[in-house]
């Protein structure tokens, strides 16, 4: 993708708060079903919050049961790239924005149809916009 967004870790730290940065910039993740978005029902676009790239649409969202904002596919259009996770002794797959490279979570081949896939998103990772 053009036009990356490269930052140094210091100006990641000012824009970030901790647990955004801990999430986006070292690969972390946070508890489940304290995120702010993971039962969040409004009508909208969710967006990365390190660089406002449009990424998943509520329309998407579905409630997976696991604490953690799960969407069935991204947004049209959206961001994203895949890489192989291979920590913590298991195989999984790691979502990222592609124009930043923020870690937003993983992607699991068990969500409901149509796509059978499940996004498994950070809310740390996101920033919500309301449907204009």
């Amino acid at each position: 993708m053009a036009d990356k967004i490269q930052k140094s870790e210091e100006e990641w730290r000012q824009q970030l708060t901790p647990e955004q940065f801990h999430v986006t910039r070292e690969h972390g993740t946070e508890p489940a079903f304290s995120g702010p978005y993971y039962s969040h029902k409004d009508q909208g676009t969710y967006h990365c919050i390190c660089c406002e790239t449009p990424l998943f649409q509520s329309d998407d969202k579905f409630d997976s049961g696991t604490g953690w904002p799960s969407f069935t596919q991204p947004a049209p259009n959206s961001a994203l790239d895949t890489i192989a996770d291979h920590n913590y002794g298991m195989t999984r797959v790691e979502v990222r924005c592609s124009k930043c490279e923020a870690h937003l979570g993983h992607v699991f081949p068990d969500g409901p149809a149509p796509t059978g896939q499940r996004y498994c998103i950070n809310s740390a990772s996101l920033n919500f916009k309301d449907k204009e």
